[in-house]
Order: C-alpha cells, then sequence, then structure tokens
C-alpha cells in the first residue's frame, strides 16, 4: 500500500513538472535531490532536518549553476551554427 501511494505522489509530481521552464526544471531536480541526499546524510549523522535543508541549498546552487553552464554551451552551438550557415 506505502509503495503505491509513493508512487501516485511522485508520477503527480513529476507530471507538475511540464509547464515548468528548464531553468526551474534543474533547479527543482537539484533542489529535491540534494535534500533527499542530505537527508540521508543527517540522518546517519543525527540530525536528518539539518542535512535536508543544507542538502537542499546545495543541490539548488547546484541545479542552477548546472542551467548556467547549459545555456551558454547551447549559445555556444548557436553562435557556431550561425557563423557556419554565413560561410
Amino acid at each position: 500500500m506505502r509503495l503505491a501511494i509513493v508512487a501516485v505522489a511522485g508520477w503527480g509530481l513529476l507530471s507538475g513538472c511540464a509547464d515548468m521552464s528548464p531553468t526551474q526544471q534543474r533547479a527543482l531536480t537539484g533542489t529535491v535531490g540534494g535534500a533527499g541526499v542530505g537527508a540521508v546524510l543527517g540522518a546517519i549523522g543525527g540530525n536528518a532536518g539539518l542535512g535536508a535543508a543544507a542538502g537542499a541549498g546545495a543541490g539548488l546552487a547546484g541545479g542552477l549553476i548546472f542551467d548556467s553552464v547549459r545555456r551558454s554551451q547551447q549559445d555556444a552551438y548557436q553562435q557556431g551554427f550561425a557563423a557556419g550557415r554565413r560561410s
């Protein structure tokens, strides 16, 4: 029964991401992933809440940094593509 509830909740959360921009999706993914890892490591250390909070912050920063890198790569690709079409 628990597995079914978790599966339905997870499906609902993931389907809600369809209207988000790539930046929002990457920030959310980083935050959720970081919070999960932080909670596990925090539980091992004795404070899951603090671990989740720290992990969420680190994940958010990581997601936004990753998004910035991807946008820079896409911009460079588009510039190169445009330059190739001109020559």
